[in-house]
């Protein structure tokens, strides 16, 4: 019996390292392979072998193609992590990762196709792994445990995002005529993260839960969260936030080249840098001025992010935001720039984060993971959206600066409604 009570604590302690580490590594390497493939973009222009508008164009497809999975599978994916040991699933995602990246090093030898399919292959590993780093955190751990458990998945996330684009975009730099190189240490890194949650103990499985019902079940919450005015717009709120920050990572390398004319992927990489930073320091901020459910000023933060995307389309007009430049050994550090884009972040950072805990406050308790499960769709199907807004504006003509400017006037637009649609749902 005394066997019995240990055994999950045992499992437990070894558990829980061993999925912060193999989270790390997968979210690192999550990033450092789009780095690595948008990062040749760069070297191609500046040869002529692709034009500025190839560029913009491949690199907004590329980005888009992680998000098409999260979209079309969040229902399948929740329903198997929820059937099988999220154990598997961790495994099994790692996998899928690892095979696109050996699939995308067939585009050294075969073309630039196989860089899609393989980065369209690490995004499916991407959406069964998702639910699972989450979903197996009440199984490993107790209940007093699960806030801050949470926080650190987060956290480590958060580096591993930031850390796997710089990573990335350094590879494209030292290795750009030996590609190989590059898939080979991203390669190592799915290879790592695999064997880590492959000597993580099995976690529990269900096998009466079926398919259907499941898919039921999400279907229907999702519609009670469209139909709850409130959290609708919560909801949409939510997801504008990553409309904005998926378009700014796409346009960010055509822009950092054509205005900032910024020498290599390593220094456009900074910029998505300066911006995490600011919505770091926003997101600290909003707890210290906001109680929980108290939406008062996010209209207000939503009209000073769109103020701040139209001030980032002015950089190329205004001669002043490009000076001074401070050179700090090889980096090139435009700093209004760096201020702005910090400044832009701590916005976006207040306009989201009372959102998310208004979402967690209000919900059903009971239906809380399938709320989150909902948010996480319409956060995907928003990037998605910033990536054919992006496409779209490519094939319009318009220019990288003119992105930045069209997302401010959609923000405005979309805020003003919330603001219109709240109003008259109050009264």
């Amino acid at each position: 019996m005394l066997a019995r009570e240990i055994h999950p604590l045992m499992k437990s302690n070894r558990n829980y390292p061993l999925l912060l580490a193999g989270q790390f590594l997968s979210a690192l390497g999550d990033n450092a392979i789009l780095a690595v493939i948008v990062g040749q973009l760069t070297y191609l222009q500046k040869a002529g072998t692709i034009t500025a508008t190839e560029l913009r164009t491949r690199n907004t497809v590329y980005t888009s193609l992680l998000f098409v999975p999260y979209v079309l599978l969040a229902p399948l994916a929740g329903y198997l992590n929820d059937r099988y040991a999220k154990t598997k699933w961790l495994v099994g995602g790692n996998a899928l990762k690892l095979a696109g990246t050996a699939v995308c090093a067939l585009s050294v030898g075969y073309g630039p196709t196989w860089q899609g399919v393989g980065y369209f292959i690490v995004g499916i590993g991407a959406c069964f792994y998702g639910p699972a780093k989450y979903g197996i955190l009440p199984e490993i751990l107790p209940r007093n445990r699960l806030v801050k458990a949470n926080g650190m998945v987060e956290l480590l996330t958060l580096v591993a995002i930031l850390g796997g684009a710089i990573a990335g975009s350094v590879l494209a730099d030292t290795f750009k005529d030996r590609v190989l190189v590059s898939y080979t240490v991203v390669t190592g890194i799915f290879g790592a993260a695999l064997l880590l949650n492959f000597l993580m103990a099995t976690t529990p499985h269900k096998p009466d839960i079926r398919l259907s019902a499941s898919v039921a079940a999400f279907g229907g919450h999702l519609r009670d969260l469209l139909t709850a005015p409130r959290l609708c717009r919560v909801l949409i709120g939510t997801a504008l936030f990553w409309v904005c920050g998926a378009a700014m990572k796409i346009n960010f390398q055509p822009w950092g080249l054509d205005v900032l004319h910024l020498p290599d992927n390593t220094q456009i990489a900074l910029l998505g840098l300066w911006l995490s930073v600011g919505v770091m320091g926003g997101s600290i901020l909003a707890g210290q001025l906001h109680q929980v459910g108290d939406l008062r000023r996010t209209q207000a933060y939503g009209f000073a992010l769109a103020a701040m995307l139209a001030l980032l389309y002015s950089v190329n007009s205004l001669a002043f935001w490009l000076h001074p430049v401070v050179q700090a050994g090889p980096l090139r550090l435009v700093v209004p720039v760096v201020l702005l884009l910090v400044a832009t972040g701590v916005t976006a950072g207040l306009f989201l984060i009372p959102l998310n805990a208004a979402l967690q406050a209000e919900s059903d308790p009971e239906k809380l993971g399938k709320t989150i499960a909902v948010q996480n769709l319409g956060d995907n199907l928003g990037m998605l959206t910033a990536g054919v807004y992006v496409f779209a504006s490519v094939k319009a003509g318009l220019s990288s600066s003119g992105v930045f400017l069209g997302l401010a006037i959609g923000v405005t637009t979309l805020v003003a409604w919330l603001r219109f649609a709240g109003r008259k749902s109050s009264a």
